[in-house]
């Protein structure tokens, strides 16, 4: 009798099945080379279609927790609103969820360039985040599907306390814990105060990792999954965090205060005349950003022991989704970013902005 391993049916690779999903669609592309790339997301496998300039963006979750059709179609509307900025991929379609890819793909434009290098590129993304941030809003009736809160910082805060739920479990020092009360405290507190900055669409994942340079210096952010109509300034946050220059092994740095204040002048430069307005709310909100990134940290810590999920929709941060490699980046990271010494060093960073800022 044959090994009980020679029993198991092989199944089909992630290439195989794209190309199983395009065949079965009937796409011009099916017949394309597919070259699967390597696994650098917790959210997306990536596939190119060799010689076509299209990249197959092929969901293993909704960070946004929707169901998997739903994904594509956010997906679709961060990609078309972003796109006339020209810092950020065309959409070419996507294959709607199947038996071959139950979460289904999005079709994007390839875009060939370079992983950032900081600080020297700080400027090129300040410029970009700049170039939608300038667009102007679309009406009210048409923002749909991207998140559009009443109060975008009042959101922001529930989505952070939605997953400061994870903090207990999360087993964080006492040290850690408490800045992050206190944080969270001063957060609820800047909501009780009627001010609020002007809203634009952002990208809400800018961190270096997600850019691109091109042989031209212009920088373009390749993964747009969670676009809404917020604030600015947490993007300029999002790209300058201590937890976001470090992420990403390719773009790895750590930032002086000095060229923090940098790209600042530079997005300032870049955006005109909202730049005096948002300048009050760059430390405030680039504190949210990073209450938004730690509690991420700790539900992150939680949830990736979990089973990976039968479904096709929603959330799912198992470790199962991801290679051992991918996995362990992402487990000494976050095990780094809840660390007390460099919690203390990110608040000592805000108080130090905050006093270079100040008028």
């Amino acid at each position: 009798m044959p090994p009980v391993s020679l029993l198991q049916p092989v199944l089909p690779s992630l290439c195989e099945r794209l190309q199983l999903a395009l065949r079965e669609a009937s796409h011009p592309m099916a017949d394309a080379v597919l070259a699967l790339m390597p696994d650098k997301g917790l959210a997306h496998d990536h596939v190119r279609l060799v010689d076509t300039g299209v990249l197959a963006r092929i969901p293993k979750q909704s960070q946004m927790g929707l169901a998997a059709k739903d994904n594509l179609a956010y997906q679709r509307a961060c990609f078309e609103r972003a796109s006339a900025s020209g810092h950020t991929p065309q959409w070419h379609g996507w294959l709607a969820p199947s038996a071959h890819l139950p979460r289904g793909a999005l079709l994007v434009e390839e875009v060939m360039g370079r992983s950032a290098r900081l600080p020297q590129d700080l400027g090129a993304i300040a410029r970009a985040m700049a170039s939608w941030h300038r667009m102007d809003l679309p009406a009210e009736a048409a923002r749909a599907p991207l998140l559009n809160a009443d109060d975008p910082l009042r959101a922001l805060l529930q989505e952070i306390e939605i997953q400061a739920a994870h903090l207990p479990a999360a087993a964080l020092g006492a040290g850690v814990m408490q800045v992050i009360e206190a944080q969270l405290a001063a957060l609820r507190a800047l909501c009780e105060r009627p001010e609020r900055p002007a809203r634009r669409l952002i990208a809400f994942d800018g961190h270096p990792g997600n850019f691109l340079v091109r042989a031209d210096g212009s920088a373009v952010l390749v993964d747009l999954e969670k676009c809404r109509y917020s604030y600015p300034a947490l993007d300029l946050a999002h790209a300058t965090l201590y937890t976001s220059t470090t992420w990403d092994a390719d773009s790895h740095a750590v930032l002086t205060t000095d060229e923090v204040i940098g790209f600042y002048r530079h997005w300032s430069e870049a955006v005109g005349g909202a730049a005096p307005e948002a300048q009050a709310w760059h430390v405030p909100l680039r504190r949210a950003m990073w209450l938004w990134s730690v509690t991420w940290c700790a539900k992150w810590r939680v949830l990736s022991r979990q089973t990976g999920a039968a479904g096709a929709d929603g959330e799912d941060w198992s470790a199962e989704r991801s290679e051992a490699a991918l996995v362990a980046h992402v487990r000494e990271r976050v095990d780094h970013y809840l660390s007390v010494a460099v919690v203390q060093q990110v608040l000592d960073g805000f108080d130090s902005l905050d006093r270079e800022l100040r008028p």
